[in-house]
């Protein structure tokens, strides 16, 4: 049973568990992340083809961190956000199929600050593991809403998940989000919440609200991506009206911060999750999204906490996404929960000097290192080692055109020395593992060897995406990008898909299946099976609603899915015992020319 204990009245407990003297009102914590904006797409970087204003002021009220890495990609920076520690220890190796799940006894950012009896809500993207224990409320979160997976396919009047439920939504995903954290804010305003607010965009498809684009559609592109002629300019037109948008929103969410006069006790916090989704404006960095150079892993962050923190203040020093958990966790004087080691560092001292002198051999000597795909980069305060083994001085040459390690052999090796060190520690061999070819034929992806779970009685509906299947036979995937992807081309007997799932608790399950299907191909009979354990029902009615083609501001990118409305089949009712093995779903007799598209199958552990 879900305890009755409430975040209020757990804050009402801590309150007077503490010492006469030490009763000032804890701070409130509102976190944003953007989803592949680069450290150049703000204004407050440099960028004069952008207006960021409010985005900006986080950083003019507050600390700017000049020199701030995240992941190459999307689930290891949150994963490590979360924890403070990096991505593989937590079982994060990729951002889809099970891959991006965060190890379940890895403790988060949210689980202390609900210990210590704040509220807490996520408004977003989540990507860090869908089913429970992985599911945002597993971790820490009183209240979810958004979507757990990598990328959504839908921007406007999108499928969104509501506390373990989908609802139907109206307006534009970043729009609707924040009306949900703003409304989390109102309810919270009383007592110490945290509003994390994961933005879906810039990420693809290239999806703005008009009127944003509006602004860009036409206009020219003045500075350029250090790699000019990859730079497509609509991509970069459309990335910076999202951008805008973004900066709209955040702008809301201050705005109410201060109309409930909670800004000034508030720890408000912004970055990004890795380097720009297209080549554009960097600065002169090297890299993008998905690479381990410079331009890849620098982020903005900016912190701002009017009744603690300095304005205006610049921290020089090397740190990261990593560096949140146990720094937020100090300023706001929360316990931490959980006792596995830390690799992120209390950065307080740092943000507290109203100066910028932090030539301390204790921050100085400081490396962050970086992976993704094979490949690690380590990168100190002066000096980046890339994932072939050039070391670049980054003072001189910010943009890793020459290489230095004639010049400076001894340090070279050093590095060199560290990242295998590293690997060692983090993957048990120094070297890098052989690439693993994913299984793509006929549209097939690897899938993460861990189970996914089913069947917890304090989150009983579990959502079984197409994206963490395995399609067999002549099924494949709608796109190449499995995040927000579909089975489709299911059209013979010997056809399939199967999820490996691990039932927790044995007992009757309702089975609902979100399909389309032709009108002229209804009727099918299918079969769901798990140990030994059979449902059977029919494909009907015919559900075949056309592709939205009218969402996107630019064309979506090749790999990726044009979606459509989905229908709910109500399959019948299935008893499960408890334990691992392949949960499958196939035909056994088909009238027509195919069976249906997937998207979804939901288990829902009945009472």
């Amino acid at each position: 049973m879900k305890s009755i204990i409430t975040p209020a009245l757990l804050f009402l407990v801590s309150l007077l568990c503490l010492p006469v003297g030490s009763l000032a009102a804890p701070p409130n914590l509102v976190v944003f992340l953007a989803d592949d904006a680069g450290w150049g797409d703000f204004s407050w970087s440099g960028n004069r083809q952008v207006s960021t204003p409010n985005i900006d002021s986080i950083a003019k009220g507050g600390v700017s961190l000049d020199r701030f890495y995240v992941c190459s990609v999307c689930a290891p920076t949150r994963a490590e956000f979360l924890t403070g520690r990096y991505h593989p220890r937590g079982g994060v190796s990729g951002v889809s199929t099970g891959k991006e799940r965060l190890d379940p006894d890895e403790k988060t950012i949210a689980d202390a600050f609900h210990a210590a009896g704040y509220a807490t809500g996520a408004f977003g993207k989540w990507h860090n593991g869908s089913q429970w224990p992985y599911h945002p409320m597993a971790r820490g979160f009183d209240e979810y809403f958004g979507h757990t997976a990598g990328h959504w396919g839908e921007y406007f009047d999108a499928p969104l998940e509501e506390n373990g439920r989908m609802v139907r939504t109206q307006g534009y995903i970043v729009d609707v989000c924040t009306d949900r954290a703003l409304d989390f804010i109102d309810r919270n305003k009383a007592h110490p919440f945290v509003c994390y607010v994961p933005f879906t965009t810039p990420h693809s498809p290239w999806t703005a609200p008009e009127k944003d684009w509006q602004r860009f559609k036409d206009k020219p592109i003045t500075q350029r991506a250090t790699d000019t002629k990859a730079e497509v300019d609509d991509h970069t037109r459309c990335a910076l009206a999202m951008v805008e948008n973004q900066d709209w929103n955040v702008g809301r969410v201050l705005d109410r911060l201060a109309q409930h006069g909670i800004d000034d006790n508030t720890i408000v916090v912004y970055f990004s999750d890795n380097g720009p989704n297209s080549h554009r404006w960097t600065g002169g960095m090297k890299g993008r999204k998905g690479t381990t150079d410079e331009g890849g892993l620098r982020s903005v962050c900016y912190i701002r906490w009017p009744a603690k923190l300095p304005a205006g203040h610049t921290v020089t020093p090397i740190c990261g996404a990593i560096d949140l958990m146990p720094t937020l966790t100090s300023l706001a004087g929360v316990k931490r929960v959980g006792d596995k080691p830390l690799d992120g560092r209390d950065l307080t001292p740092l943000l507290m000097q109203p100066t910028a002198d932090h030539q301390n051999t204790d921050w100085t000597e400081h490396r962050h290192f970086s992976h993704w795909a094979n490949k690690v980069s380590v990168r100190t305060q002066t000096h980046r080692l890339d994932h072939q083994g050039n070391l670049f001085d980054m003072i001189a040459d910010p943009g890793q055109t020459t290489p230095v390690n004639a010049q400076q052999p001894e340090l070279a090796a050093e590095l060199t020395a560290a990242v295998k060190a590293w690997r060692q520690e983090m993957f048990g061999t120094d070297a890098p593992a052989p690439r693993q070819p994913a299984n793509r034929k006929k549209g097939g992806q690897s899938i993460d060897p861990r189970p996914f779970t089913v069947g917890y009685r304090e989150f009983p509906i579990t959502m079984l995406p197409a994206r963490d299947g395995e399609p067999r036979g002549g099924v494949r995937r709608s796109s190449g990008a499995p995040n927000c992807s579909y089975f489709v081309n299911w059209t013979s007997t010997d056809d399939s898909m199967v999820w490996l799932i691990e039932v927790n608790t044995a007992g009757r399950y309702g089975v609902t299946i979100d399909y389309t299907c032709k009108v002229p191909d209804a009727g099918s009979t299918i079969e769901l099976s798990f140990s030994g354990a059979k449902l059977t029902g029919k494909v009907a009615p015919g559900w075949d609603p056309p592709l939205y083609t009218n969402q996107d501001t630019l064309e979506r990118p090749k790999g990726e899915s044009q979606m459509k409305e989905f229908r709910t089949l109500e399959l019948g009712q299935i008893d499960l015992p408890a334990g691992t093995g392949p949960l499958t779903l196939r035909a056994t007799d088909i009238p027509g020319q195919s069976v249906m598209d997937v998207r979804r199958v939901t288990l829902t552990l009945l009472p």
